[in-house]
């Protein structure tokens, strides 16, 4: 018998770095104006949809996905978790550079999960290591309905790990969402793992109707 397990994770919504050019990454940005709104949608929308159900919320600490986490803890009442295991994968150097640098002075092509693109940066397989912890304690825990709030690519190797694949498997297959998606996972009692809805953006329209 498995535990059953309900997961939403959230990839935050726009950021400034989604529009001034600027790297993501460990860069600590704070979501636009218009992020803030969707982020307040998120919230509205899943408190609706979920008006008797109690989660636990764990965030990546990161401006970004802090501000995003505090928004939907505010709406249905509460208190956010940050954990480092939850930051986007740290490129090195390019903290702080704009994406036209990474690309100008970029020093390794990533071909493997193994790869970095410059020598002070994490791997894809960094980030699985650095994430699996966390992954376990959740899945081994008796919390059945979790939010989770991150970033694109540490969600997009979440889940890799969530459907019970190895990470080599991220050297031919990508799982990644959008930002402001919100997708659905599951474990039902004989432990079959279900990824139900996959990066949805209607989440952030306000009124948005929502079928399971």
């Amino acid at each position: 018998m498995f535990k059953k397990k309900n997961i939403i994770t959230v990839q935050h919504p726009e950021s400034v770095h989604h529009k001034n050019g600027m790297i993501g990454s460990w860069t600590d940005w704070k979501l636009t104006e218009a992020g803030i709104q969707q982020a307040e949608n998120i919230a509205a929308n899943l408190k609706s949809e979920f008006k008797d159900t109690s989660f636990s919320l764990y965030a990546s600490p990161l401006n970004r996905t802090r501000e995003t986490a505090e928004i939907i803890g505010k709406k249905i009442n509460i208190i956010p978790q940050f954990t480092t295991a939850l930051k986007e994968r740290n490129l090195g150097k390019a903290v702080g550079q704009s994406v036209l640098w990474l690309k100008e002075n970029i020093e390794k092509e990533e071909l493997t999960v193994y790869d970095k693109c410059f020598s002070d940066a994490e791997s894809r397989f960094d980030v699985w290591q650095r994430m699996w912890t966390f992954y376990e304690s959740i899945v081994d825990s008796a919390e059945e309905n979790i939010i989770i709030v991150s970033h694109g690519d540490s969600l997009s190797v979440f889940n890799v790990m969530w459907l019970g694949l190895n990470v080599e498997m991220l050297n031919t297959i990508d799982l990644y969402g959008v930002s402001g998606g919100v997708s659905f996972l599951q474990q039902t009692i004989h432990g079959k793992r279900i990824i139900k809805k996959m990066s949805d953006t209607s989440y952030q329209m306000i009124n948005a109707q929502k079928l399971l």
